[in-house]
C-alpha cells in the first residue's frame, strides 16, 4: 500500500511541476508581443509575475503533498522511496533539471528547511549527462555561400516578427561594415564559415536578442544581434556582438532575467556555455529566468569548490555595514550576507523591511546596476573552516540566526551575492584613469537606477562594488525606495545668519525628504573626486533633475539602458538624434 502512495505522491508532484512550467512558458511566450507592441510597462509586470509563479506553485504543491501523506509517518525510508519514484519518472523527462529543483523546493517547504539529507534531495548529481543528448532542432545552421551579407540576410529572415523592419538593407550593411572594421582577421578572412542560431529570441526590457555562434575555420565566436523597437511599429538591428567578453556582459548578474521560450532550458545552457566560458551554469540558468534552479546549481558549485579548497571563511574586507554582516571564502567568488539582530543608529528599519527590500530588487529591472542575490535558509557550513574572528563576529551581531553544532555552523537566513571590490577601497588605490572611470560609472549607476524607478537611498561609496569589467554596481538595499516615494527638495534659504550654525535644520523635514545639494557634503569630501563628479554628474546635485526623472516615470517613459557601449551602436539617420538625447547609456567602459 505504501509503495502505491509513494508513487501517487511522486506523480502528483510532477504534475504540479508541469502546471508551473506551463504557466512559466506562457508568460515567457508573451515577450514577443510585448516587444513588438512596445509595451514596456507590460514587460515589467510580466517580469514580476513570472518570478512569483514559482513560490505560488511550490506552496500549493507542498500543501497537497502534506494532505496526501497526512496519515503516514514520513520516516527516512518513506521519503527516500518518494525520491526514487520521482527520479524514475524523470528518466526520459526532457526538463529533468528544473523538475529536480522543484522537488527540492517542495521538500524544503514541507519540512520548513530542516530535515535535509542528501539521499532525499537532488543535490549531488549536478553532472548527470543526458543519454541521448538534447536534439539539435532547437537551433538552425547556415553555411556561407558567396557574399557574407547573403548568409546574414538568411539568418535575419529566419525569424518572424510582425513588426516591419525600419531599414533592413541598411542594418545588414552596418553589420558587415562593423565586422570588417572591428572583428579579427581570423573571422573576416575565414575560408569556411558556419553559423548556428538559436531558434528562440531572447527578450529583456526594451530589446530582443538573436543568439548564435559563428565558426570561422574552426574558431568559435559569439554572434549576437540586439534588436530595438522605434515605437513606430518598426524594428532595427542596433549592433552586432562577436566578443566573448562583451557577450558575457549581456548575461551579467546585475541585469534582469531574459525571457526566452525554453521547454528544455538545459539545451539553451549547453548552447550558450561556449559563448560565455567565464559564466558558471548557475549564472546562465539565472540569466534565462530559471533562478530557482540556479540556486540549486549554485549550491552544487559551492559544495564542489568547498571539497577542492582548504582556506577559511573570513570577514569580508571593507567597512562593516550597520544592517548586514558580510563574510567570504577568499578562494570563492561570492559573499555571504546575514541580517544583524540589531541595527546601529540612524537605521530605523526591521528585519521584515530589509527582506522586503531584497525582494523588490529580485523582481525589479536591475538595469545592470544592482547585484542579483540568492536567499538560503538553514545553510550549513563546516565549522572547522570558520576563522575564530568570523565566528566571534557572527555570534556577537546575529546570535538569533546562528546555530552551532559540533561540526557545523548553521545560519537560519542568508543571502549569497557575487563578490566585488567595494568602491571605497577601489578608489583608495585607483590610478588617475581608474578614478576618472569609477566616478563616472558611479554617477551613471545612480542615474540608471533612478531612471528605472529606484532611489538607492544610502549612496556612500561602501555600498557600491566594482566588477572585473570595471562596472560600478549597487549592492546595499536596506534603504532603497521607489522614486515616487521620495520628495526631492532644495534647502530653504536661511532666515538669519545664526540658522547656519544650528545643529538641527531650521526648517521642517519629513522622513521621505531628500536634499540633493547635501550629496556633495556627505559623498564628495575628496577634492579630486568632487571635481570629477561635478565634471560628469553635477546634475545629480540638483533637485530639479530628480524631479524630471520622477515626471518621466509617472508618464511611463523609461530611458534606454543598453548592455553594450554607446560607441558600437549603428548610425540610423532616422530618429537617431532623438534617441541620443534620451539615452542615458552609461556603459562607457567595461
Amino acid at each position: 500500500m505504501e509503495k502505491v502512495l509513494e508513487a501517487q505522491i511522486a506523480g502528483s508532484l510532477l504534475e504540479s511541476f508541469d502546471a508551473f512550467y506551463s504557466r512559466f512558458l506562457e508568460v515567457t511566450r508573451g515577450a514577443k508581443l510585448r516587444f513588438e507592441n512596445a509595451d514596456w510597462h507590460g514587460v515589467q509586470i510580466a517580469a514580476k509575475k513570472r518570478i512569483s509563479l514559482y513560490d505560488d506553485h511550490v506552496g500549493k504543491t507542498a500543501q497537497r503533498m502534506q494532505d496526501l501523506a497526512a496519515e503516514t509517518e514520513a520516516d527516512q525510508v518513506f521519503l527516500q522511496s518518494i525520491k526514487r519514484e520521482y527520479e524514475a519518472l524523470l528518466q526520459h523527462y526532457p526538463n529533468f533539471e528544473i523538475a529536480e529543483s522543484f522537488f527540492n523546493s517542495v521538500y524544503r517547504r514541507v519540512f520548513k528547511h530542516t530535515n535535509i539529507y542528501k539521499d532525499q534531495l537532488f543535490i549531488t548529481n549536478a553532472n548527470r549527462v543526458r543519454d541521448p543528448g538534447y536534439p539539435n532542432n532547437f537551433y538552425r545552421s547556415y553555411t556561407r555561400g558567396g557574399n557574407f551579407s547573403v548568409i546574414l540576410r538568411k539568418i535575419i529572415s529566419g525569424y518572424t516578427f510582425t513588426a516591419r523592419w525600419e531599414n533592413l538593407d541598411r542594418d545588414l550593411t552596418s553589420v558587415v561594415d562593423y565586422l570588417n572594421e572591428h572583428a579579427p582577421k581570423q573571422l573576416t578572412d575565414a575560408k569556411h564559415i558556419e553559423v548556428h542560431m538559436l531558434n528562440e529570441v531572447f527578450y529583456r526590457n526594451k530589446g530582443a536578442y538573436l543568439m548564435g555562434k559563428i565558426f570561422a575555420d574552426g574558431q568559435m565566436y559569439p554572434l549576437v544581434f540586439p534588436i530595438l523597437n522605434n515605437e513606430e511599429n518598426e524594428i532595427y538591428l542596433d549592433t552586432v556582438i562577436f566578443e566573448k567578453e562583451e557577450t558575457s556582459i549581456l548575461f551579467g548578474f546585475a541585469r534582469a532575467y531574459f525571457f526566452v521560450y525554453a521547454p528544455e532550458p538545459g539545451a539553451i545552457v549547453q548552447f550558450l556555455k561556449p559563448m560565455i566560458p567565464n559564466k558558471t551554469n548557475f549564472e546562465i540558468y539565472s540569466a534565462i529566468g530559471c533562478q530557482k534552479h540556479a540556486k540549486t546549481e549554485l549550491f552544487r558549485h559551492y559544495i564542489q569548490h568547498l571539497d577542492n579548497s582548504d582556506d577559511q571563511f573570513i570577514i569580508a574586507p571593507g567597512i562593516k555595514g550597520m544592517v548586514m554582516s558580510v563574510f567570504t571564502l577568499p578562494s570563492y567568488d561570492v559573499v555571504f550576507k546575514i541580517i544583524k539582530d540589531e541595527f546601529a543608529p540612524p537605521k530605523q528599519i526591521d528585519h521584515a523591511t530589509v527582506k522586503a527590500k531584497y525582494q523588490i530588487v529580485k523582481s525589479h529591472d536591475r538595469v545592470g546596476r544592482m547585484a542579483d542575490t540568492q536567499q538560503f535558509k538553514n545553510f550549513a557550513f563546516p565549522k572547522d573552516r570558520f576563522s575564530q574572528e568570523l565566528l566571534d563576529e557572527l555570534l556577537a551581531v546575529a546570535p538569533s540566526v546562528i546555530k552551532l553544532t559540533n561540526s557545523k555552523v548553521v545560519i537560519k537566513h542568508l543571502y549569497i551575492e557575487r563578490k566585488m571590490i567595494p568602491l571605497n577601497m577601489y578608489l583608495e588605490q585607483a590610478s588617475e584613469q581608474e578614478l576618472d572611470n569609477a566616478i563616472d560609472e558611479y554617477g551613471n549607476a545612480i542615474k540608471q537606477l533612478a531612471a528605472a524607478d529606484i532611489f538607492p537611498g544610502d549612496m556612500l561609496f561602501k555600498n557600491f562594488g566594482v566588477t572585473r569589467h570595471n562596472r560600478v554596481i549597487f549592492y546595499d538595499y536596506d534603504e532603497i525606495s521607489y522614486m515616487h516615494e521620495v520628495n526631492f527638495r532644495y534647502i530653504p534659504k536661511s532666515r538669519y545668519p545664526e540658522d547656519m550654525m544650528m545643529a538641527q535644520p531650521w526648517f521642517a523635514v519629513a522622513p521621505n525628504d531628500v536634499f540633493p545639494e547635501e550629496f556633495e557634503t556627505f559623498l564628495l569630501s575628496r577634492p579630486e573626486i568632487n571635481k570629477l563628479f561635478k565634471k560628469y554628474h553635477s546634475d545629480l546635485l540638483d533637485a530639479n533633475y530628480w524631479k524630471g526623472l520622477q515626471d518621466n516615470i509617472s508618464r511611463g517613459k523609461y530611458n534606454d539602458v543598453f548592455p553594450y557601449r554607446r560607441a558600437r551602436r549603428f548610425e540610423r539617420d532616422v530618429f537617431e538624434q532623438d534617441m541620443l538625447q534620451q539615452d542615458i547609456e552609461a556603459d562607457n567602459s567595461h
